[in-house]
């Protein structure tokens, strides 16, 4: 049991969102006194309590499980493989949204930015555009946008596109709370060539309503805007860290090209 360790997760989620100890206590109907006692390992939370306050600052399941470890108590979330006959449905359900966004690409990615599954029109759009990067085990799409010999030189518009990346990384690295696996994918892309030194500030304004990405290869475009879901009330880590991201044509020339790149 560690009452201290638990306490600096619990004040760190506090402030990550923007919380004092009194807003907590009203949100939770918990006293402030007792969240301070909890803070400074003063009081011994009962897992009903540690729950509760996770719910109330909505941290995510695998963080819940530490938090869970640290005062003594068991884990109570799973992390299944996709495999494991009794999240098939999730399965099929994933399977259905891949296949429902045809003609136009669709992936499904973990927390890490790692591809898990796509559709038939991103295995097109990919091979067109990099056809070696699907030759490897496990494709990383951040490091692929990234990357000088990955997908960056056919994005007309990197530098708008990736530096919209590194703010979705650095919210789920460090504003979200993740791990320190998303720590170090974040400065590791920080760590690539020409990246401006105003993304590690997080300083750069917007000048557009919808950012699209713009893929350039040959003489064919393709511009997309995407989209982006989750399962709703997940009680696995490995459902709830699922992202689906369907990407749509922001031209009719974007549609009329993918329409080519399907077989038959």
């Amino acid at each position: 049991m560690n009452i201290i360790l638990l306490g600096i997760f619990l004040r760190q989620w506090r402030d990550r969102r923007g919380l004092s100890q009194l807003d907590l206590a009203l949100i939770s109907n918990v006293s402030q006194r007792h969240i301070s006692f909890l803070e400074s390992g003063r009081a011994n939370p009962s897992q009903e309590m540690i729950l509760e306050l996770a719910t109330v600052l909505d941290i995510p399941l695998r963080e819940q499980n530490v938090m869970l470890s640290a005062a003594g108590f068991a884990p109570i979330y799973s992390e299944s493989d996709l495999h494991d006959p009794q999240v098939e449905p999730i399965c099929k359900a994933l399977d259905f949204m891949l296949k429902k966004q045809e003609p136009y690409p669709a992936v499904v990615i973990d927390r890490y930015w790692n591809l898990l599954q796509s559709n038939g029109a991103a295995t097109h759009l990919m091979n067109l555009l990099l056809p070696q990067a699907l030759q490897f085990d496990r494709v990383n799409l951040m490091r692929l946008m990234f990357d000088p010999h990955g997908l960056r030189p056919v994005v007309a518009n990197w530098h708008e596109v990736a530096a919209h990346l590194i703010r979705r990384v650095h919210r789920e690295a460090v504003v979200e709370g993740q791990s320190e696996k998303s720590v170090a994918l974040l400065n590791e892309l920080l760590a690539y060539p020409d990246v401006p030194q105003s993304w590690r500030d997080l300083q750069w304004e917007w000048h557009t309503p919808l950012l699209t990405v713009n893929f350039v290869k040959g003489d064919r475009q393709f511009n997309f805007f995407s989209t982006i879901a989750t399962l709703g009330t997940p009680y696995d880590i490995t459902l709830q860290e699922l992202r689906v991201e369907c990407l749509f044509p922001a031209d009719d020339i974007t549609a009329e090209n993918m329409r080519k790149l399907q077989p038959g």
